[in-house]
């Protein structure tokens, strides 16, 4: 976008400046979008729940195992995530949506057919789970980046918060649907609404008409290494986006860490069913409901640096909540309801915030290998914190390792307090620095290699 195109948003940006007027309504074929999107939301929740579940029920995994399966599912962002980011740019995304949700649902399909005919094994659910990350990995990056082609500047926001509550809204009901689809059907065949709603988002995309504008970057023919490094180096160069991404980084890799042991944790050391398991898990998307209706005024309120440095504290503060849990006790479930609610209310707002300044000072053309950059270290650290997770817990004891993921998130609050970021107080705070230096003579793609900080 340059430096002085208006920003686009995501799901949870804040809109900044004077209201605009919208339309009365958003075209039909986002909402085919957004139909495709909420269906396979719910079902991707089942899942989260599912998938170890099926690990632990039917193939008796150990810790150490359901651990390295959460790697499985998340080791593609590291692998992927920056070149996906290059190719998002330069084709269109519709049919790869298509193709990425047919070949999710394959494979959840051959995970099922194994598991009842009694063939699956810890090896080959691994291989399966990391199939199915690499498509969520494909999926996601386009997705954001195909948004603006069905709806125009103006009511991007109105579109993206429409997709929030979709996304909110599945972290509500899923998980409680996932534990009650385990406790009626077992644990792989509820992994079957998954693979339906991949097939149902498949053929709702396939109807939209729409037709995809080329992508500015499409017939460029640059180095695909130097159009990823010119990502990163925009991100490492910012102090704020370094901060963004390191905090992300640090709570991603904690939050997993913990929530790869919570099962574990609830069945055999709480004694708790599949359907209560969903239940609490169903805490946090409460919370995140709610903290993403209070974001603006607490936001308007405190300043944006003020908020990120208190919710990390309170995200971190609600995960420490969990392993003191007592065990056949009539506090554990509300011990554990209130550290996931806090824990989902907190964390939704530093993330909205974190997306907010992201989205207003990036570069138009830099936003999908920005946003391929922070998934690439922000989620690729979640095959880190799963695999430790996994370790710590055989070493340590399942509460005592999630006792120390807790507290090793309250690091995050470090982070922002050295950062310029603490004093910033609108999400607008942040300018884009041109280009400067050796970077004015590159060959690659880039037009920015500055890197974003606060204005003075």
């Amino acid at each position: 976008m340059g430096t002085t195109a208006s920003p686009r948003t995501e799901p949870g940006s804040l809109e900044s400046g004077p209201p605009r007027r919208r339309r009365p309504g958003l075209p039909a074929d986002f909402n085919r979008l957004w139909t495709a999107e909420s269906v396979s939301l719910v079902g991707t929740e089942v899942t989260a729940l599912a998938l170890p579940l099926t690990a632990v029920y039917v193939l008796h995994a150990s810790t150490l195992q359901v651990g390295l399966l959460g790697t499985a599912s998340w080791l593609p962002y590291v692998l992927f995530a920056l070149v996906v980011g290059v190719w998002g740019d330069r084709l269109r995304r519709r049919r790869v949506l298509i193709v990425a949700n047919l070949a999710r649902a394959a494979f959840l399909g051959v995970i099922i057919a194994l598991a009842v005919t009694g063939t699956l094994g810890v090896p080959l659910l691994f291989v399966l789970a990391f199939l199915v990350g690499a498509g969520n990995v494909v999926f996601e990056i386009f997705y954001y980046s195909y948004v603006p082609s069905l709806v125009a500047g103006p009511d991007l926001l109105v579109a993206n918060s429409r997709l929030q509550a979709s996304e909110s809204t599945a972290q509500v009901a899923g998980p409680g649907l996932g534990g009650l689809l385990i406790q009626l059907l077992s644990a792989p065949l509820a992994l079957l609404m998954d693979a339906v709603s991949f097939l149902f988002s498949a053929l709702t995309l396939s109807r939209i008409r729409t037709v995809e504008p080329v992508p500015e970057t499409a017939g460029d023919q640059g180095s695909i290494l130097a159009q990823v490094r010119a990502g990163l180096a925009l991100t490492w160069r910012s102090r704020v986006l370094l901060t963004l991404v390191g905090t992300a980084a640090i709570c991603n890799l904690t939050a997993y860490w913990i929530t790869v042991l919570f099962p574990l944790f609830c069945v055999r050391l709480l004694g708790l069913s599949a359907g209560m398991i969903g239940l609490v898990m169903s805490a946090g998307a409460v919370g995140s409901l709610l903290g993403a209706a209070v974001c603006g005024p607490f936001t308007r309120r405190v300043g944006v640096g003020q908020a990120t440095l208190w919710t990390l504290f309170g995200e971190a503060l609600g995960f420490l909540l969990l392993p003191f849990a007592p065990a056949h006790s009539w506090l554990c479930v509300p011990v554990l309801i209130a550290g996931w609610f806090i824990a989902g209310g907190t964390a939704a707002i530093s993330r909205v915030v974190s997306i907010s300044i992201r989205q207003t000072a990036t570069p138009k053309d830099y936003l999908g290998r920005v946003n391929a950059t922070h998934r690439f270290v922000s989620y690729g650290v979640v095959a880190v914190g799963t695999a430790a997770g996994g370790f710590l817990g055989n070493a340590l004891g399942i509460r005592v390792a999630m006792a120390v993921a807790a507290a090793a998130m309250m690091t995050s609050v470090v982070c922002v307090l050295v950062s310029p970021l603490l004093h910033m107080r609108e999400v607008d705070d942040a300018v884009v620095v041109p280009l400067v230096g050796r970077a004015a003579a590159a060959s690659d793609p880039a037009e920015y290699e500055g890197g974003i900080e606060p204005a003075a």
